[in-house]
């Protein structure tokens, strides 16, 4: 089945929209500003920033459509054969850091690659996913995450959110930190089952899910009172953040060593982050929590959305 990339586009330039409608809604005090942009190469997009606002210190959804004369490096590792070959990449991609550091960071993205090797069929898939890096743990946040996404994978098969949700936790794995980046949720890429329309489909059944599985959790928690202790706390965990994204993350590899537009591409940053030199965390405490209970590549469909939370 040959691929419909012009479909695949108008769904992601609504999906940004809507995302962004909804966002500005939910902040109440700043909107998104919208900056397009080209790529020399081939190519643009349209980067859609928040800052400063009532609950979202820093975020960003951008849509991007480029293509190149050749895959680069980090596109071509597990598949030399396309080494050469014209390529074209679309996608949304979103990171939220919020003021309230008992309100989680997320992420979220879907996308589509195809490339057309000389004489011979194109080649495409589709990725994404989103995962959820919280400072200080919720039960009932988490389980709701899970249960979101387990519910968007449903149509597709019993076993797709438990696959995929195990590929999330060990994507969002900081390898040199021995610990996850948060409590994960999906993950899947080089998507091709030869059914254009069901892969779309899923895509879509992914990045539609995404706003009922962060909105609730933002409603719950951005008005909690806080104090410079967990701001602090904010700060030191979003460094985990940043060494994550700088050093492992496919997106982040794949733009700049594409050629792509740096300022887009490092949006996924939070505005402000700190590191410590070997930071000590007092057992007992919920900062200690943090990594002894919740960053532990946990089934949260086993938790109990009923108990209350740590």
């Amino acid at each position: 089945m040959t691929p419909n990339s012009n479909e695949v586009k108008t769904y992601l330039l609504a999906l940004q929209e809507h995302i962004c409608k909804t966002l500005t809604e939910l902040d109440g005090q700043a909107g998104f500003a919208s900056d397009a942009w080209d790529r020399p190469e081939g190519g643009g997009g349209i980067s859609r920033v928040i800052s400063e606002g009532r609950v979202f210190e820093k975020g960003g959804v951008n849509f991007s459509h480029v293509m190149g004369r050749q895959m680069p490096p980090s596109a071509t590792a597990h598949r030399p054969e396309l080494a050469g070959a014209p390529w074209e990449a679309m996608g949304v991609s979103l990171v939220m850091h919020p003021n309230n550091p008992y309100v989680p960071t997320s992420h979220a993205n879907v996308r589509f690659f195809i490339a057309r090797p000389e004489h011979a069929e194109p080649v495409w898939w589709f990725g994404g996913g989103y995962d959820l890096t919280p400072y200080y743990g919720f039960r009932e946040d988490c389980v709701h995450w899970h249960r979101t996404a387990q519910q968007a994978c449903a149509p597709f098969g019993d076993e797709v959110y438990t696959r995929y949700k195990r590929w999330c936790d060990e994507y969002f794995h900081i390898k040199h930190r021995h610990e996850p980046r948060g409590v994960g949720g999906l993950f899947y890429d080089d998507l091709n089952t030869g059914n254009f329309d069901q892969d779309f489909a899923f895509m879509q059944a992914v990045g539609n899910s995404y706003l009922p599985a962060y909105q609730p959790i933002v409603e719950r928690r951005h008005e909690t009172p806080y104090s410079e202790r967990e701001r602090d706390f904010q700060l030191y965990r979003r460094g985990r953040y940043v060494e994550f994204n700088l050093v492992y993350d496919r997106g982040t590899l794949f733009g700049l060593q594409s050629g792509g537009r740096t300022e887009s591409i490092l949006m996924s940053m939070p505005p402000l982050a700190r590191w410590d030199y070997a930071r000590h965390v007092e057992p007992g405490t919920p900062e200690h929590e943090l990594t002894a209970y919740y960053l532990t590549d946990r089934d949260w469909l086993d938790e109990s959305s009923e108990e209350q939370d740590r």
